[in-house]
């Protein structure tokens, strides 16, 4: 029985309307305030196509999300702030703090853990076995 990894991408996000968490799915996530983004940020500060992000995967298998400045042709107006730096496309990691603008910023988390393969239902080594000194017949 091989135990396969499993990873969950998470972004946090915090704008005009309050918190949410959006779990990354998808190869490719436009980030802005234009209402045909697939993550719109509510605020005046934020540019209609603020950034981009987009699953990478490694030579082992692995998924990464990377995040680039505007719509990967045209930066946009203000930039993105990746843990007090200005940049224009980097590969995220768990904690890393997006700031897109005065209190609009998202946070990136990723979390790992194995999941076991089930077995088939007509498994003759799948049994249950009782000790019959857990049984107790004394009901209070």
């Amino acid at each position: 029985m091989t135990v396969q990894p499993h990873t969950s991408h998470i972004l946090v996000v915090e704008d005009d309307k309050g918190r949410r968490e959006l779990l990354l799915k998808k190869n490719k996530y436009s980030i802005g305030r234009g209402k045909n983004c697939d993550i719109v940020i509510q605020s005046p500060f934020v540019s209609r196509h603020h950034a981009t992000i987009t699953r990478i995967f490694d030579e082992e298998g692995f998924a990464h999300y990377h995040i680039i400045d505007g719509d990967g042709e045209e930066l946009s107006a203000n930039g993105i702030i990746i843990n007090g730096k200005k940049v224009n496309n980097v590969q995220l990691k768990t904690g890393d703090k997006i700031v897109f603008g005065p209190q609009v910023f998202a946070v990136y988390h990723q979390s790992s853990r194995d999941v076991f393969p089930t077995l088939p239902p007509d498994d003759p080594f799948d049994i249950t076995l009782i000790d019959p000194a857990m049984m107790s017949t004394d009901f209070e």
